[in-house]
């Protein structure tokens, strides 16, 4: 059954966090709060953590998992960036933006698109995802809260822990969030092409 750690949204306890990375650690997963929804993460180097994020979500491999990372260097560590794609990506992070990049061979097969080979990448504002990652100690796969056949994400604590508490190893509670999706920027052409339009402000992007 899933812990449920009660978790202060701006000032988020280590312990508990240091708790829930452990648990990431030995195959866990766990649902936390973003700056766009609740989602379901798992460690990067874990692949039977990830097949079982898929079997909660209804997933099968042509859907991209996104890879939660810290800061802009994380991101430039499992997809290819050059300048202009860096100067973009410094002016965007950290936000509700999710970047579609090519991967790095430091990404496994099971993260990146199969047949196209790319990555949707992001780094959240959001303290208690930034946290949870830092304990962590890497980039973590992750994916919306959205119940199989459903269209909406979860967005409290409680509900998900009563619906998933035996697929989970924990479910951070840091109170609901915002329920707007990220906007998806696929930078790997020319110019960057908005593949879901969600939170941010584009024209601050200089793409309205």
């Amino acid at each position: 059954m899933a812990q449920l750690f009660v978790v202060h949204p701006e000032n988020p306890q280590s312990r508990l966090l240091a708790q829930a990375g452990q648990l990431l650690a030995n195959g866990g997963l766990v649902a936390m709060p973003t700056d766009s929804s609740y989602a379901v993460v798992a460690r990067l180097d874990d692949a039977q953590a990830a097949q079982a994020l898929r079997r909660l979500r209804g997933l099968d491999e042509r859907h991209h998992l996104t890879l939660l990372c810290r800061d802009l260097a994380e991101i430039s560590h499992f997809a290819r960036v050059d300048n202009k794609q860096y100067r973009f990506l410094k002016m965007a992070t950290p936000g509700p933006w999710t970047f579609i990049l090519e991967a790095t061979r430091e990404v496994p097969r099971r993260v990146s698109h199969p047949s196209r080979k790319t990555i949707g990448i992001r780094v959240p504002d959001h303290r208690i995802s930034l946290a949870l990652i830092e304990a962590a100690g890497s980039p973590l796969m992750s994916t919306t809260l959205i119940p199989e056949d459903e269209t909406d994400a979860m967005n409290d604590a409680q509900a998900i822990f009563d619906r998933y508490g035996n697929q989970l190893a924990a479910v951070i509670d840091g109170g609901p969030c915002l329920l707007s999706q990220t906007t998806v920027l696929d930078l790997t052409g020319p110019a960057p092409e908005v593949i879901r339009r969600g939170q941010g402000d584009l024209s601050a992007l200089g793409l309205a």
